[in-house]
């Protein structure tokens, strides 16, 4: 089973992507990806 989850910047703390991850994995997840808001590639990390 998966389940959807948000990444949101760490710099400017905006909601830009879903994904979905399988459940029971970790909930550190830590992806670079662009972010719009901030005009450069930032880590994103789930939402709580």
């Amino acid at each position: 089973m998966r389940e959807k989850v948000l990444l949101i910047c760490s710099e400017c703390l905006s909601r830009n992507y879903t994904t979905t991850i399988k459940k029971g994995e970790g909930k550190n997840l830590e992806l670079k990806k662009f972010c719009k808001h901030c005009g450069k590639q930032t880590v994103h990390k789930i939402s709580k």
